[in-house]
């Protein structure tokens, strides 16, 4: 079988990492959505658990093909052959929905922002299992002070609660990819500290202070063109800080005092 590298496709071998994927929530009478579900390891292992409902998502036609054969004589299976990141979503998504995957690690980040920018939130879908590279997981789960913290930690946790992760060797794929990879289990929250009404407006504040990650917040504060020293004050925000060193909720403040101050 031949593997594309431009669709990251390492598929998962080893069933005990299989397992311990499905140990971390309850599959029984849950609509699933399976992201990648290349050959079809992770499915046959879901179907074991009895769920209501298994979508496989594959963008791959031949291993769509595939999937659709192997599973012809199950009756609560459908397998879409789609880009995760171009489909609808909303209308698979129900009630008691777990969204799992091993996702290609060239679009994890993207397909993870997708469900963060669910609108209305919170979701329906109630949990996601992603696995990522392990240099991006870490990223999205780091607390501020660590140097992987980043605007990806800052925009997940707005929204998403990190329940559970652990680490999974390079020797559990075929083919091998070069990094180790990490599973995440994440929760929809409805945070209280938050009273910014986009979510894109996160995206655009992080993105200007980490874009300027080795400059104290003064200068990026300017570049908002928002009138800050008053806020700052308020707040008592060290403005010879760098970014890094900026809580979330404090990301979550400027957010809410940019928007007030931008579209007035």
């Amino acid at each position: 079988m031949k593997f594309k590298k431009s669709l990251g496709q390492n598929l998962l071998i080893d069933k005990n990492i299989l397992k311990k994927i499905l140990s971390l929530t309850s599959f029984k009478n849950k609509n699933i959505i399976e992201i990648g579900a290349g050959t079809g390891n992770l499915s046959f292992e879901i179907l074991k658990l009895v769920p209501s409902r298994l979508i496989c998502i594959e963008k791959d036609k031949i291993f769509a093909k595939n999937l659709k054969t192997l599973f012809k004589n199950q009756k609560n299976i459908s397998v879409l052959n789609g880009d995760i990141l171009k489909l609808n979503l909303k209308r698979l998504i129900t009630n008691e929905t777990i969204i799992i995957g091993n996702l290609p690690y060239n679009i994890s980040t993207q397909i993870l922002i997708k469900f963060i920018r669910f609108n209305p939130w919170p979701p329906k879908f109630e949990r996601l299992i992603f696995m990522f590279q392990k240099e991006v997981g870490e990223k999205i789960i780091a607390k501020m002070g660590s140097s992987n913290y980043s605007r990806l930690s800052i925009i997940t946790k707005s929204r998403l609660k990190i329940l559970n992760f652990f680490y999974v060797s390079k020797n559990c794929f075929l083919p091998k990819p070069k990094v180790d990879s990490i599973v995440i289990e994440f929760q929809p929250v409805k945070r209280k500290d938050i009273n910014f009404k986009s979510i894109k407006s996160l995206e655009y504040i992080t993105n200007v202070f980490f874009s300027n990650k080795r400059k104290m917040i003064n200068k990026t504060f300017k570049k908002l063109k928002i009138e800050h020293n008053r806020f700052a004050q308020n707040e008592k925000i060290d403005l010879t800080l760098r970014p890094e060193r900026l809580s979330e909720s404090l990301f979550y403040k400027i957010t809410e005092f940019y928007e007030k101050s931008r579209f007035k």
